[in-house]
């Protein structure tokens, strides 16, 4: 990628956050991008993601997946959640010494700033180390105020009406 990479947000209680990211891994790669995709706390061996599916046969892009289970929705421990934050944190650093993309997803991660399992502090530090030309992208609802004030870029996703409200359970191909 050519010139400066900017760290972008993605936040916000409305839907659509994963599948802007999504949209804009497809453009990097319809460019001939190198993309690395990490996903935090979501489970694709239970409930097969399309995005997942699709971004495994594409050229160009890598998926890892950290904490797939969150206690909201699993019986998992914090230590647990912990340790596999940490991996994945380990993952990022490691991207970064190695320049190896040039688009960085990190999907969900705020969800584990929102709920205390990752310092904001550590995670800022962490993006310090960013490769002046590598996007990165971070999404999930809660974006903290110092993670918003350092990114280039914040996009909220504002909920009006969803049909969740109502009782609709999530459909596959649309919500997942």
């Amino acid at each position: 990628m050519k010139g400066k990479g900017l760290i972008q947000v993605y936040t916000g209680d409305g839907k659509g956050k994963t599948t802007a990211a999504v949209g804009l891994a497809v453009r990097a790669i319809g460019q001939g991008l190198k993309i690395i995709f990490i996903q935090f706390f979501k489970c694709p061996k239970r409930f097969g993601y399309g995005e997942t599916k699709v971004l495994k046969r594409l050229p160009y892009c890598q998926l890892f997946n950290f904490a797939p289970k969150h206690p909201h929705f699993f019986r998992v421990s914090p230590e647990e959640i912990k340790r596999e934050l940490n991996k994945g944190m380990k993952l990022i650093e490691e991207i970064f010494l190695k320049k190896n993309c040039d688009l960085l997803i990190l999907d969900e991660i705020i969800i584990a700033l929102r709920d205390g399992f990752l310092k904001e502090e550590e995670l800022l530090e962490l993006l310090k180390k960013k490769p002046n030309n590598m996007e990165v992208i971070l999404t999930g609802r809660g974006a903290p105020k110092g993670l918003i004030e350092f990114a280039d870029l914040v996009s909220e996703v504002k909920k009006i009406k969803h049909p969740y409200d109502a009782g609709m359970k999530g459909r596959r191909g649309i919500e997942f």
